[in-house]
């Protein structure tokens, strides 16, 4: 699972159930519904890095809940991932505030690599690798490094890594933490968070992650 959570918005079952599948192997944590509504639901109830948004929706179009999700003053980051492919339907798109519009069928790495774009460009970040002090991680290679060592981490640890690497500086919660290593569905032990940071302590140092009682955990920003 990874620190990138994802909101699917596409009425098709086979392609969003695929969508879903492939993108989680990848390393996404996504959630997917089928129509409009439930996408303003899930967007209100959940926090996401971006949304992959088909626009032949059921009932209210995907180009409908985009404007309303710019006109509501929300800045996700949205791929518009469609069959339309003419110019104006480009140009409907991205005037409606999409950051990328990809016509079907779309290679499944393709659609993860333009991810990971959207993910650097709404942090401000020109390429994959973060640090801090001597902890690094590249966000598409989904690999660590330690004083320029290699680091074995697993799936979800370096979910936790990379979600408290791209908040330096911020404290988050046990919540926000699990929201970053579970999709819906998927059940969560009580105890699975410190674990978690236990095993990294003991990869990176037990400094490298701090613990703010009663509120939650922070890697802190050297600069």
């Amino acid at each position: 699972m990874a620190a990138m959570r994802i909101l699917i918005v596409e009425d098709d079952p086979q392609l969003g159930d695929g969508l879903t599948s492939s993108l989680r192997s990848l390393g996404f944590t996504p959630d997917w519904v089928q129509d409009a509504a439930a996408a303003w639901l899930a967007l209100n109830g959940e926090e996401y890095e971006a949304m992959v948004l088909d626009l032949g929706l059921p009932g209210e179009s995907g180009l409908s809940l985009l404007h309303r999700l710019r006109g509501n003053g929300r800045h996700l980051s949205v791929l518009i991932l469609t069959a339309l492919e003419s110019k104006s339907d480009k140009l409907n798109g991205f005037n409606a505030g999409a950051d990328d519009y990809v016509v079907k069928p779309v290679d499944t790495e393709e659609l993860a690599a333009r991810l990971h774009a959207l993910a650097r460009r709404a942090r401000g970040q020109a390429h994959n690798r973060l640090t801090a002090g001597p902890i690094e991680i590249d966000t598409q290679a989904r690999r660590g490094w330690l004083v320029g060592q290699p680091v074995s981490l697993s799936a979800r640890e370096y979910a936790l890594l990379e979600k408290l690497m791209t908040n330096q500086g911020r404290v988050l919660s046990k919540a926000q933490l699990e929201d970053a290593l579970y999709g819906w569905g998927e059940g969560v032990e009580s105890n699975t968070v410190e674990v978690h940071i236990h095993h990294l302590r003991r990869k990176l140092g037990s400094n490298a992650i701090l613990t703010l009682r009663g509120i939650g955990y922070m890697i802190e920003n050297p600069k």
